[in-house]
């Protein structure tokens, strides 16, 4: 997987409808564990609500989840879920709480606020699109230290580190598509002076 988009921050938004008040919470997770461990915090914060419903989707082992948490089947925990496919994200973590207030939503009405209630918390999480980056490395004399600099950005990448000894060595981080044309070019301008050396790899927001 080249890239993929996830929530930057844990965050929460709310809404009342008919008296009901339903909050959306969501936050970026690995694991199910981090996944388990969000939802029993926010059931912990919010004991005393009338449902905690949640979904989740990771990438690792491709896992979804959902739970209605007591409300009618399909009606709260699919919908959650139906939001965060629909917007193909992944390594989120939504829940969904609900303070009943005495007013039947009806089965439409219950679809529709759960899917707001995960909308609106997903997009106060800010949705971000993660890319695989490579780690590079370029050494080269102060001389050409001027042109270096100006090319990696030109190329997208971004400098993430710079030691200056007898040589000039920068380390940066650039999306994976992009590497062989920055490797191209620098071997262009350099006239085959200077190479880079992919010394590794990691997800980076793009």
């Amino acid at each position: 997987m080249a890239s993929y988009k996830t929530v930057k921050i844990e965050n929460q938004d709310e809404f009342i409808v008919k008296k009901s008040r339903f909050i959306g919470y969501v936050k970026p997770v690995k694991t199910q564990q981090e996944a388990l461990d969000f939802i029993s915090q926010i059931k912990t914060k919010h004991w005393d609500a009338t449902h905690n419903v949640y979904a989740y989707v990771l990438r690792d082992g491709m896992i979804r989840r959902f739970s209605d948490d007591g409300e009618p089947q399909g009606t709260a925990g699919i919908p959650c879920l139906d939001v965060l496919v629909k917007e193909d994200v992944t390594d989120v973590c939504v829940v969904v709480t609900r303070y009943f207030g005495g007013i039947m939503l009806g089965a439409g009405g219950l679809v529709r606020a759960y899917s707001h209630g995960a909308k609106i918390a997903l997009d106060s999480g800010t949705v971000i699109t993660m890319s695989l980056c490579k780690i590079v490395k370029v050494k080269s004399d102060y001389n050409f230290y001027g042109r270096l600099v100006p090319l990696i950005c030109e190329e997208g990448g971004i400098i993430e580190d710079t030691e200056f000894t007898d040589n000039v060595e920068v380390t940066f981080r650039i999306p994976e598509e992009k590497l062989p044309f920055f490797e191209a070019r620098l071997i262009d301008v350099s006239c085959g002076k200077f190479r880079s050396e992919t010394v590794d790899e990691k997800y980076c927001e793009i």
